[in-house]
């Protein structure tokens, strides 16, 4: 049996040798979620003998790795505002990008505000404002079956209360909102298979793919979501970084006092506007 410190080095090796990017920090990740071993504990005892099935488990998930299964589809979670959610294949994996999305809205959202989240996927936008504002009531939609059983197993972990059903965009939703946010797919669909393989090959393209231009949904929810808004209801929408002024112009329809704003790498990132009265 090898020990703690082996295992690691021999996990390094491997995936720098498939060229994974921060193969150090993937190896040291993929560790600790199989041996349960924190930083702490292994600075003390590197030397320590792991088990059979430790060593077995870690080392078949590096491989897994070497050919580009994403680090959290093999430690089934991810961090995000400051919560642990649970991913798999059948749901994006959420991005620190997407805080930006969650930030600005808990700048409006209030507790007795209902909102709407389209394309929740692993509910990592709605799921995040429910524990960030006790008291706001919260509905998740997803054309995905299997993406809604994700969002209902990270409801019930971080014991928050939302309503959660299957729906195309609106075509399920009744009632009105006070804020509706989304984070729905606006790649390309000729630009899909050129992303890293990570992405291409393992995320879900329903996820992904915002058809021929990318703005395919953003045309469908600027259009649909002022009937599903109460009087100076929200629309919070994530983008492309290079889609800030197609998505404005097509908020500008509806809603009035359209801001854009950009993510901490200065890319154009999240635009949202008040439904005009």
């Amino acid at each position: 049996m090898m020990t703690l410190g082996e295992l690691l080095l021999e996990g390094k090796k491997r995936l720098r040798a498939a060229r994974i990017d921060e193969a150090e920090l993937d190896a040291w990740y993929l560790l600790e979620s199989v041996t349960g071993c924190t930083k702490h504990e292994y600075y003390l005892c590197p030397k320590r003998l792991t088990e059979e099935n430790q060593e077995k488990k870690y080392l078949e998930l590096i491989n897994k790795r070497t050919m580009h299964v994403p680090l959290q589809h093999l430690t089934g979670s991810q961090e995000f505002m400051g919560y642990t959610f649970r991913v798999n294949e059948h749901v994006l994996i959420p991005r620190q990008d997407t805080e930006i999305l969650v930030e600005e809205a808990l700048k409006y959202v209030r507790p007795g505000m209902e909102i709407l989240d389209l394309c929740t996927g692993s509910g990592c936008i709605l799921l995040s404002i429910l524990k960030k504002v006790p008291g706001v009531l919260g509905y998740g939609t997803d054309i995905s079956e299997n993406a809604l059983q994700v969002a209902g197993w990270n409801q019930e972990h971080l014991k928050t209360s939302a309503r959660l059903w299957k729906s195309d965009l609106f075509e399920q939703i009744e009632g009105k909102f006070d804020c509706i946010l989304s984070n729905p797919p606006y790649i390309p669909s000729d630009v899909v298979d050129t992303l890293m393989e990570e992405v291409r090959d393992y995320e879900p393209r329903i996820a992904l793919d915002g058809k021929e231009d990318g703005l395919y949904y953003y045309r469908k929810i600027t259009e649909q979501s002022p009937e599903y808004l109460k009087q100076g209801g929200m629309l919070f929408l994530e983008i492309g970084y290079d889609q800030a002024e197609a998505v404005m112009t097509l908020m500008e329809r509806k809603f009035t006092q359209v801001r854009m704003i950009r993510d901490l790498s200065g890319c154009d990132r999240v635009v949202y506007g008040s439904v005009k009265l």
